[in-house]
């Protein structure tokens, strides 16, 4: 069973048909909305400030969600897929965006909807990322616009992701 602790009187809270790995860990201040999944190894620490997200957001394998000391706090929108390893920190990530595996999203950065950041790119502290943009690289920098076909990712994967969760929650 994953690991819920509270932490300073705040504890985690979740909507309906939200699944965690067994070795997942979520603690403190963090509020998530309905159809989120929480994988294998993934962290989501709100010890130290609070972590908001929205439904169907998928937090994939490794990855780690955290915010700074009565400073950021992290929000994250509707149909969010954070990929593998990635750290997402005292950001707003809006819906519907996709964060690459191995990806670091810094304090104060901003991911506009529909915004892609690619595989291992560093969004640097404060950055904006516009909607609708793909974005990779160390320190990432704007790629392209996302096209239609492009945009169907967004959907598709945090989609995907709760099916998934079924597999193990009804073997």
């Amino acid at each position: 069973m994953a690991l819920f602790l509270p932490v300073q009187g705040k504890s985690p809270e979740y909507g309906e048909n939200c699944w965690f790995a067994p070795n997942a860990t979520v603690v403190g201040d963090v509020s998530m909305g309905k159809d989120c999944t929480v994988w294998f190894n993934a962290v989501i620490r709100g010890d130290v400030n609070k972590i908001v997200m929205g439904d169907r957001v998928n937090i994939q394998d490794g990855a780690v969600i955290h915010c700074t000391y009565k400073k950021t706090e992290t929000r994250i929108g509707n149909y969010v897929s954070i990929a593998h390893n990635a750290i997402v920190h005292g950001c707003t990530i809006e819906d519907e965006v996709l964060i690459g595996m191995g990806a670091i999203i810094m304090d104060g950065a901003h991911i506009g909807k529909n915004a892609i950041v690619g595989a291992g790119a560093i969004v640097t502290q404060n950055t904006v990322v516009p909607p609708g943009t793909v974005w990779a690289g160390n320190p990432a920098k704007y790629i392209k616009d996302v096209s239609p076909e492009l945009a169907e990712v967004f959907m598709r994967t945090a989609n995907n992701y709760v099916m998934y969760a079924d597999w193990f929650a009804n073997p």
